[in-house]
């Protein structure tokens, strides 16, 4: 059985040619709210599999607050994502919502189909902690 190689990127990295994403992988943003040149940068975006919004609005509060005390943006959000115990309850959510589960299966299926896939959505990861390492690791764990 063909298996399809699993990358993930941000959007700046595909718009600036930075992604290390194979030529022939799937972009596939995992974004609750894109914007429209967000969904001009990917093929396609499954919103089911990004953070649900109230998972969202308590790190970005948290982030806002930090920046407060003096943080810098990345080290506001990584504390932010601490604090709101986000990995945590974005896992929860891939497993309590039938819709993630739904869209997280048929991820799968194209995987193990061979198809390559690279998950994209806004932030970049050598700086700040995502969601999408996340789903990454879930689907590899899976597979």
């Amino acid at each position: 059985m063909a298996t399809g190689t699993l990358t993930d990127t941000y959007v700046a990295a595909l718009q600036h040619d930075l992604a290390d994403v194979p030529a022939e992988a799937t972009l596939v943003g995992v974004v609750r709210s894109p914007t429209p040149w967000f969904h001009a940068a990917v093929d396609e975006n499954v919103p089911e599999l990004g953070p649900p919004a109230d998972v969202l609005e308590s790190i970005k509060e948290l982030e806002e607050d930090f920046k407060m005390q003096g943080l810098c943006e990345e080290g506001a959000h990584n504390a932010a994502w601490d604090e709101a115990g986000f990995g945590e309850r974005y896992r929860d959510y891939l497993e309590s919502s039938a819709e993630a589960r739904s869209a997280l299966e048929d991820l799968e299926r194209r995987l193990e189909a061979g198809e390559s896939l690279a998950l994209v959505c806004y932030e970049n990861t050598e700086k700040k902690r995502c969601h999408r390492t996340i789903l990454r690791e879930r689907l590899e764990g899976r597979r």
